[in-house]
């Protein structure tokens, strides 16, 4: 299937960022590929005036979920450094709406949505439909995902423009289960 955009649609271009591709901190398999399977559906929004928006994972240097201060992950993103900036093969429009997530040193966020106002900013536009690509599929993709449909938004999720980081081998798999099951639409191939 072809995905077409319209004004009231958003693609939400999730945390394509140099800590999550190949020789980042925290490295998605094939993260880098994912801005280029992502950049002609940013052509079509553009074309179609729909909203293009953002997320990053934008930590203080002693965020809760860094390994050194007791969480799971390897320090990323933190809010400054090249590994925070966005994949430099991402066509991101001038324009586009940047969300910065995980700001508060006390709390993990996952979601583009999470403390945000991405929500309200969505509705107070008019968008109708979230259409969502970007890194990683099993947590920030995921939850984004998830939270759209929460909401009450129409989510498709770009299969070819995600990637997981599968901390174990099958959450890729189970993240696509979890967005379908929830009604989430997944476009396989473009």
């Amino acid at each position: 299937m072809s995905i077409s955009f319209n004004n009231k649609d958003c693609l939400l271009i999730v945390d394509l960022q140099n800590d999550f591709c190949p020789e980042g901190a925290l490295p998605v398999p094939e993260g880098d590929k994912t801005a280029e399977a992502i950049n002609p559906y940013i052509n079509k929004a553009l074309e179609a005036k729909a909203l293009i928006a953002a997320s990053r994972d934008w930590h203080p240097f002693n965020h809760c979920s860094f390994q050194s201060e007791g969480g799971i992950w390897p320090r990323h993103c933190v809010q400054g450094t090249r590994g925070a900036e966005f994949h430099h093969s991402l066509n991101l429009p001038k324009d586009a709406l940047i969300i910065s997530k995980g700001t508060n040193p006390e709390k993990e966020a996952y979601s583009a949505f999470e403390d945000t106002g991405l929500e309200e900013i969505l509705k107070e536009r008019g968008i109708k439909r979230v259409v969502v690509g970007g890194l990683a599929l099993d947590y920030c993709v995921k939850a984004s995902a998830l939270d759209a449909k929460k909401a009450g938004f129409e989510v498709v999720l770009l299969k070819n423009a995600t990637r997981a980081v599968n901390v174990n081998p099958t959450d890729g798999e189970k993240a696509l289960e979890v967005l379908s099951s929830n009604g989430v639409y997944i476009v396989e191939n473009e």
